[in-house]
């Protein structure tokens, strides 16, 4: 029983394993409203965002493509903030932009075309895929290699993407135990300051008193 089990858990993670780091998700804009989300990217990764937007059809009561309408989009690297990726976008399309350092991204979308007191309401059709750069170089058309190529090709972006995790949770992991040490060591140097106080504190409270006995004569 314990090696069927074994078993299974190995099967289901090299089913994990090759799955596509792709996903899509669907949201909804009103007038200037902005939707961002937030993603933890490695260095040197391509996302890549195919996405659709719908306007609401009072007349046909249902959404419908409007071409007059304009997005954008923005990413910024958080927290600090810095904008790595900034573009207006039509109605449907893609974008791309490649993470110059690793950590959480935020990607936003909004229409540039809305006005404060807009009452367009969008439906927003989102794809997005993140891939090694290395991996897009390398890609060849569909149909040039043959199925078993075909699928050791994608095995091996598959391990060059759990490498990449794999980094990214060192790197993570670093600066996690780099900023533990400096709290740390504050916290000792902070504890050291109290101390030093605490003593000179004490040492004039003692002088001031044995002055006053002497003072009393009663020493």
């Amino acid at each position: 029983m314990p090696v069927n089990k074994t078993r299974w858990a190995i099967a289901l993670l090299v089913l994990l394993s090759i799955l596509p780091s792709v996903f899509g998700l669907y949201f909804y804009l009103e007038g200037s409203e902005q939707k961002c989300f937030l993603e933890e990217l490695p260095k040197e990764t391509l996302v890549t965002g195919d996405y659709t937007a719908e306007e609401w059809n009072e007349e046909h009561k249902r959404f419908i493509v409007n071409k007059d309408i304009m997005l954008e989009v923005i990413v910024e690297l958080m927290p600090v903030g810095e904008r790595v990726y900034s573009h207006k976008l039509a109605t449907s399309g893609r974008f791309q932009f490649t993470s110059a350092d690793a950590g959480q991204h935020a990607i936003c979308l909004f229409t540039s075309t809305a006005g404060w007191f807009s009452s367009t309401k969008l439906k927003m059709t989102l794809d997005l895929q993140i891939r090694d750069m290395l991996d897009e170089a390398s890609e060849v058309p569909e149909g040039s290699l043959g199925e078993m190529a075909q699928r050791v090709r994608d095995l091996n972006q598959k391990v060059g993407e759990i490498r990449r995790e794999q980094w990214y949770l060192r790197e993570h992991e670093k600066h996690f135990r780099d900023k533990s040490e400096s709290t740390n060591s504050h916290t000792v140097t902070w504890t050291i300051v109290q101390l030093v106080v605490l003593g000179l504190t004490c040492a004039a409270q003692l002088r001031s008193l044995r002055k006053f006995f002497e003072t009393k004569k009663l020493v």
